[in-house]
């Protein structure tokens, strides 16, 4: 079954002001961790961030999740600065809509109520981990070629999607990467450096498992593509295929089984959390 396509419900004025609030709040953000002397992965790594979603606050990329502003304003010694604008960016998130192009709408509201995500990347990084450099490069080199509205506005709407990952409670995120896209230098070798780092501390977020499907691996069950498997608490599990700007949501039930069977075999095949750990900690040190 082919997903339907989306109503346009937008806000720009909403989205405008969220922007706004976002970006005075990463201002203020930067402004205390500078005052307090830190940089951008020594805040991140005391936080539970990475460096690359700091600087994506800091310049209003990302929204500020409420249990963040909370944890920066008191270790940076804000004095409620930071924490007393929770409220508002609640406000401003309950307000805004997010500018995904249509063909995607249904699909990103899905995921964004799934329990329990599952993804088979073999082209790219899922979306759901890709930093904002790599995202932009992915936005950039898609052909035919995008102008430069459209990109800012598809990166921002990819960083939105990723605060499931930092919502409580979270989903279940399993994910099986192909290695040679970690390997591949996409976007140049800072973009390929800022990615893997942000891999590896998405990986050990409790709710998340990262594996590689290693290059050297004799079996492999997913040659057929990339796919990603959505379980909902009042819906049936479904899948989700996107390839060449043609996207479809699938809903029938053997096709689902099928896609859901390969699954469980590529994981198999693939090196465990940890192997696959050590494997990007060992493309990092190579870099």
């Amino acid at each position: 079954m082919t997903a339907g396509v989306g109503v346009n419900t937008e806000d720009p004025a909403a989205s405008d002001e969220a922007a706004d609030l976002f970006r005075a709040v990463g201002r203020q953000l930067k402004a205390a961790r500078e005052r307090a002397g830190l940089g951008q992965r020594e805040l991140g790594r005391r936080l539970g961030y990475s460096e690359e979603q700091i600087s994506s606050l800091e310049r209003g990329r990302r929204t500020p999740q409420p249990e963040f502003l909370r944890a920066a304003d008191e270790l940076l010694g804000c004095g409620g600065l930071l924490a007393v604008a929770v409220e508002d960016v609640e406000r401003a998130k309950s307000r805004r809509r997010v500018r995904h192009p249509e063909w995607f709408r249904d699909y990103a509201e899905l995921e964004g109520k799934a329990v329990e995500l599952c993804y088979f990347a073999n082209q790219a990084v899922p979306g759901l981990f890709q930093t904002e450099a790599y995202a932009r490069a992915v936005f950039s080199n898609r052909q035919p070629y995008f102008d430069e509205e459209t990109i800012e506005q598809r990166v921002t709407a990819r960083l939105a999607r990723q605060e499931l990952l930092t919502r409580w409670p979270p989903p279940k995120v399993t994910a099986v990467v192909q290695e040679a896209v970690l390997r591949q230098s996409f976007g140049g070798r800072a973009v390929q450096l800022e990615q893997l780092r942000h891999l590896v501390q998405v990986g050990g977020l409790r709710h998340v498992e990262i594996q590689v499907m290693p290059m050297s691996s004799e079996e492999h069950a997913g040659m057929g593509g990339p796919f990603t498997l959505l379980e909902l608490k009042d819906r049936p599990r479904m899948a989700y295929l996107e390839v060449q700007h043609v996207s479809r949501l699938i809903t029938a039930p053997e096709e689902v089984r099928v896609l859901a069977a390969k699954y469980g075999s590529i994981r198999g095949q693939a090196l465990s959390t940890h192997e696959s750990s050590r494997l990007v900690e060992k493309l990092l040190g190579d870099l």
